[in-house]
């Protein structure tokens, strides 16, 4: 888009990032895509006004998942390989995520990703409403340290933009091995009237998806011995909780 901003990482508007951009040094064919496929795939901020995501795919699609943080993207390049008629956008700001990613994309041929490098939260404020269909943020950095946790990517704020965004009946799949950060989540959503806690017991949410991808995170975890927690929330019908949230304010 000719009208676009590239994400800088010197750009301080907007959210505060404060995870790290840049790790080993690149070999040099992941360096290549960086530099050839990343321009080509990335999803860049409007001057103004808000951004047409299907705009972003060459060809049109049936609906549009976003994943926050896809770190090597694993789990996304698999579901964009599993559902082709899916727009998928994957916000990370780390680079060597990013290249992974691109090799991925290269290897298995996809053309229904589109990448945004830079904090999610600055590309969800120049997004419509009920545009997405399906949010993924698997593993993000749960920042254990009391005096970290407004770091936390689940926030009040967050989860208000999430409902904004999220179309009818859409899910939410939040995962981590970190029960502090669970139980922070739990709390930050459950109690939103724009969203539903599908879990009817303890093991709807210490067992996967039927269509889970594991991450290498996620593999290191479980070898650690820890035990993932996996929460998925639906989008209330819009309409329906405003009467709920009507009710619980009378």
């Amino acid at each position: 888009m000719s009208n676009a901003k590239k994400p800088d990482e010197k750009n301080h508007d907007g959210p505060q990032w404060y995870g790290r951009r840049r790790g080993h040094k690149l070999r040099p064919n992941r360096q290549a895509l960086i530099d050839t496929r990343l321009p080509e795939l990335r999803i860049g901020l409007p001057e103004s006004g808000v951004l047409d995501l299907e705009a972003a795919f060459s060809s049109p699609v049936r609906d549009i998942w976003l994943e926050v943080g896809f770190g090597g993207g694993e789990h996304l390049a698999a579901q964009a390989r599993a559902h082709p008629d899916i727009g998928f956008i994957g916000c990370e700001p780390f680079i060597n995520g990013i290249a992974s990613l691109l090799s991925l994309i290269e290897r298995d041929g996809l053309n229904n990703v589109r990448i945004y490098d830079d904090d999610a939260r600055k590309l969800f404020q120049v997004l419509p409403d009920a545009v997405l269909g399906r949010v993924f943020a698997l593993y993000t950095d749960p920042w254990p340290k009391k005096r970290h946790h407004r770091r936390r990517f689940i926030t009040v704020d967050t989860a208000e933009t999430l409902v904004r965004l999220m179309k009818d009946d859409a899910q939410l799949r939040l995962a981590s091995d970190h029960m502090g950060y669970v139980g922070w989540m739990l709390e930050h959503l459950s109690g939103h009237p724009g969203l539903q806690w599908q879990a009817r017991s303890k093991r709807d949410w210490t067992k996967p998806p039927s269509d889970w991808v594991e991450t290498r995170y996620e593999k290191k975890a479980k070898e650690k011995g820890l035990g993932p927690a996996y929460l998925c929330f639906t989008r209330v019908a819009r309409g329906e909780d405003e009467a709920a949230s009507a009710l619980k304010n009378h």
